[in-house]
């Protein structure tokens, strides 16, 4: 009994020693840490954008009539002045030559009128017939005179009309649908419009920014008033359907007046130069602004962890134990965060192994260089 109790003491007294402690105990993790940096960054917004051509006209019937001849085809591109369409001239043609008939008669009735005055002068002179008649004679010339004022507006009318009948481009531009084809009667007052013309030589790109957005677009540009920011806004991108990038660079030259009392938001404006016709009025797309940061704080986004709407990241203090931190995001640039507080410049940050930190936990930090921290947190 004796040897089996000094056998057991000495057993327990084994485990309990420092070594078989030390033992026990596991090693803290290594992690990859670095040192929050500073730098000029650029980040970017899209917005959604539609596109219009710099003219987008309707063209419409100015008289009525059937569509004789249709001169284009949908799609086509036309020059200033090309005739389009053409309406049944005849009856407008007809209704210049009762006009000229109208006032080659009007001229004659006011030849008659003057040689009544005429014969009438000396008699009235000579006191062979009384002042009444010739003041008669003279007021039917003057409504002669009238009648021939009023039948050349007639004919003015009537030409004007039959010009009409030929209906020509006013601008160079893309022939859209054509609503109408040859043999339709075509009136002003009809809805849909014979087809629309664009000019897309040049394209506006219109988009919109709530007020908030709008007061910070502002601010991030100098200029005293919105016509010298307009100056000094650098290019922006535009984005097209297949988040392809036009090729061409455009520039804001607009900012509407007011708000959109219905949805809160302000229009602008930027022109893109289109030479080879790529973008036709109708496209849509998305507006990129470039938003620069001075001395902006750069966190990887894989080194962070979202909880409840708030993003936080995992600080190294001292004794390398660890403490999650919030931090306040102003913007995104590539796959890191631009932080605009919670944390400051020369701040330690684990990158990578996050998931299984928890509160006052130690670490061995291994240092990362910032230039290769994004590599080693997506890791």
């Amino acid at each position: 009994m004796k040897s089996i109790l000094i056998a057991i003491i000495a057993i327990a007294l084994f485990s309990c020693s420092p070594g078989q402690q030390a033992a026990q105990a596991p090693a803290p993790p290594a992690l990859p840490v670095t040192t929050v940096a500073s730098g000029n960054q650029t980040t970017y917004q899209e917005y959604p954008a539609s596109i219009e051509g710099t003219v987008n006209v309707e063209i419409r019937p100015q008289v009525s009539g059937a569509l004789d001849k249709v001169f284009v085809d949908e799609g086509a591109f036309v020059s200033a002045g090309q005739p389009i369409f053409k309406i049944n001239e005849q009856p407008y043609r007809a209704a210049l030559n009762n006009a000229l008939a109208a006032l080659h008669a009007s001229e004659a009735a006011a030849g008659n009128a003057q040689l009544e005055v005429d014969k009438l002068t000396p008699l009235v002179a000579n006191k062979v017939v009384s002042d009444y008649q010739l003041k008669t004679a003279k007021a039917a010339y003057q409504v002669a005179i009238a009648n021939i004022e009023s039948a050349k507006a007639n004919v003015s009318t009537a030409q004007i009309n039959l010009g009409y009948t030929l209906i020509k481009a006013p601008v160079s531009g893309y022939i859209g649908r054509l609503i109408k084809k040859q043999g339709s009667l075509v009136s002003p007052q009809d809805i849909d419009a014979l087809t629309q013309l664009s000019d897309v030589h040049d394209v506006h790109v219109y988009f919109s920014l709530g007020e908030k957005d709008f007061v910070a677009f502002k601010e991030q540009y100098p200029g005293a008033s919105l016509k010298a920011k307009l100056a000094n806004l650098p290019a922006v991108a535009l984005l097209l359907s297949d988040n392809s990038e036009y090729a061409k660079q455009g520039h804001i030259d607009m900012i509407d007046g007011q708000f959109d009392k219905t949805t809160g938001a302000i229009t602008l404006r930027a022109s893109f130069s289109n030479p080879q016709g790529l973008l036709r009025s109708g496209n849509t797309g998305k507006i990129r602004l470039s938003l620069p940061h001075k001395d902006a704080l750069i966190v990887p986004e894989s080194a962070t962890v979202e909880m409840q709407d708030k993003v936080f990241v995992w600080a190294v203090a001292d004794s390398n134990k660890v403490k999650k931190l919030p931090i306040t995001i102003e913007g995104r640039s590539g796959n890191n965060y631009l932080v605009k507080d919670g944390i400051k410049a020369g701040d330690r940050i684990v990158l990578s192994g996050i998931d299984k930190l928890q509160e006052g936990a130690v670490i061995q930090p291994q240092p990362v260089a910032a230039d290769k921290a994004v590599a080693v947190a997506r890791n």
